[in-house]
C-alpha cells in the first residue's frame, strides 16, 4: 500500500513514517513538504492510497482543493493531521471526503489505527475479527432506542451468542437501569484511566453481567468523568470486544462528536430509532444526511420506527417518501408491558414473554442470528459421515 506524508515539518514526523512501514510491511511511505495545497500534486504524480496531509487550518479554499481530489480520486483516503475537533468541522471534512481528523500531535499510534482503519474500509486490509457491531442512534430523545438496544442485546444473549453493549451515552446513560437492577462495580470511563492494562481480562472484569451470555459496560455514573474517554480508547475496546463477544452493541447519544463517529465507522449495523411524529421523522432526515456525507452505504442503517401503530396518522408510506429508500422496520407500542420491564429493572421477555413487543424483538434478534446450516441425506448418509 502506498502512503503519501505532506507536511512544512517533515523532519517531525521523520519517525511516524518508520513506524507505519514496521507496522505492516506492505507499506510504502513516501514524504512530500508542504500543506494542503500541495495535496493534488501527490495525488496526480504519485497516486497513492492514502495521504497524511498535515495542516492546522481549513478554509474554504483549502476544502475545495480536498474535495476536487476526492472528486476525482474516490477510493483515495486522505487523513487530516491538526484539525479541529468540533462536531461541525468534523461533519464539514468528512463531506468533502476527509476519512479521519487526528489532532495536531496524535501520536504515531493513533495515526496506526487511524491508518489501518483505512486500509479495512478500502478492503486494503482483511479484517482479524469474528463479533458484529450494532450501533443504536436515537433521531431525538425519548424514542426509546436504549430499551430496544438493552432488549435486543438480551435476545441475542437469549440465543446463545455472547454480547456486549457498551452504553456510550456517556453523561447520562441509563442502560444498566432499563435492564438490570444490580448497582455496577466499573464502567467504561474505569477502563480508560487504566488503558495501558486493557486486555480481554479487564474488560471482562468491567462489566455488569446481566445473564449468562450478555454483559453491559456502563457509562460512568459521574456525568463529568465522561471527557476521560475518548474515540482511541473506544476503538481499543472495541478491538477486543470484537474478538471476544459474537454482538458488541453500542447504545450511542446524539452529539456527532469523535468519539460518536468513530463508533459508526466501527459498526456492522446501524439502526436509527425514531417514533412516527413530525419532530422524530424530520431529525431522522437530518440524520440520515450526514450519514450519506460519512459515506456509509444505505445496507449499513436501518430505521427503526419504535411505539409504531397501523392506524397511525403517519404510514409506512409517509416515512418511505420522507425518508428516502432506506429499510424500515417497526416495532409495535406495547406502553404497558414496556414501562413495567423498566420500572422493574428487568428485560421484557421476563415480564412480558408473549407481549406484542417481545415478539418484534424477538424476531429481531432470530433475523441477526446465524442460520443453521441444513443436514442433507438420511439418517444412514449422516451415520457413514462418522
Amino acid at each position: 500500500m502506498k502512503i503519501v506524508l505532506i507536511s512544512s515539518r517533515l523532519q517531525a514526523f521523520g519517525g511516524l513514517c518508520e513506524h507505519l512501514e514496521r507496522g505492516d510491511r506492505g507499506r510504502v511511505v513516501t514524504r512530500q513538504e508542504g500543506g494542503i495545497q500541495d495535496l493534488r500534486l501527490a495525488a496526480d504524480h504519485d497516486q497513492p492510497d492514502v495521504i497524511l496531509v498535515e495542516c492546522s487550518n481549513l478554509d474554504s479554499g483549502s476544502l475545495s482543493v480536498v474535495e476536487r481530489v476526492t472528486d476525482q480520486y474516490p477510493r483515495m483516503a486522505i487523513i487530516l493531521i491538526g484539525g479541529q475537533q468540533d462536531p461541525e468541522f468534523l461533519i464539514q471534512a468528512m463531506r468533502v471526503g476527509i476519512r479521519e481528523v487526528l489532532v495536531a500531535g496524535a501520536s504515531r499510534e493513533t495515526v496506526e489505527a487511524a491508518v489501518s482503519r483505512v486500509e479495512t474500509k478500502l478492503g486494503l486490509r482483511i479484517r482479524q475479527r469474528s463479533g458484529q457491531v450494532i450501533a443504536f442512534v436515537s433521531s431525538k430523545g425519548g424514542s426509546g432506542a436504549t430499551f430496544l438496544a438493552t432488549n435486543l442485546a438480551h435476545q441475542l444473549g437469549s440465543g446463545g451468542k455472547k454480547v456486549l453493549l457498551i452504553d456510550l451515552n456517556l453523561q447520562f446513560g441509563e442502560a444498566i437501569l432499563t435492564i438490570h437492577d444490580q448497582a455496577q462495580s466499573s464502567d467504561i470511563a474505569a477502563i480508560a484511566r487504566n488503558i495501558g492494562r486493557l486486555d480481554a481480562s479487564l474488560l471482562h472484569a468491567s462489566t455488569v453481567k446481566v445473564s449468562n451470555h450478555f454483559s453491559i459496560l456502563a457509562a460512568p455514573e459521574d456525568p463529568a468523568q465522561a471527557l476521560q474517554v475518548s474515540s482511541e480508547h473506544l476503538n481499543a475496546i472495541l478491538d477486543i470486544a470484537v474478538e471476544e463477544y459474537d454482538f458488541t452493541v453500542l447504545d450511542l447519544n446524539r452529539t456527532l462528536d469523535d468519539l460518536t463517529i468513530r463508533a459508526l465507522d466501527r459498526a456492522d449495523q446501524i439502526y436509527l430509532v425514531l417514533q412516527a411524529m413530525l419532530p422524530y421523522i424530520r431529525n431522522a432526515k437530518r440524520v440520515l444526511t450526514v450519514f450519506r456525507s460519512l459515506g456509509y452505504v444505505s445496507e449499513k442503517v436501518e430505521v427503526v420506527v419504535n411505539r409504531f401503530g397501523r392506524g397511525a396518522e403517519v404510514g409506512l408510506d409517509d416515512l418511505r417518501a420522507s425518508l428516502g429508500p432506506n429499510r424500515i422496520r417497526t416495532v409495535p407500542n406495547g406502553f404497558r408491558d414496556v414501562a413495567d420491564a423498566i420500572n422493574q429493572g428487568q428485560p421484557l421477555a421476563a415480564i412480558a414473554p408473549s407481549g406484542v413487543v417481545s415478539k418484534a424483538i424477538s424476531d429481531w434478534a432470530q433475523a441477526l442470528l446465524p442460520k443453521p446450516e441444513p443436514i442433507s441425506g438420511g439418517l444412514l448418509s449422516r451415520l457413514l459421515k462418522f
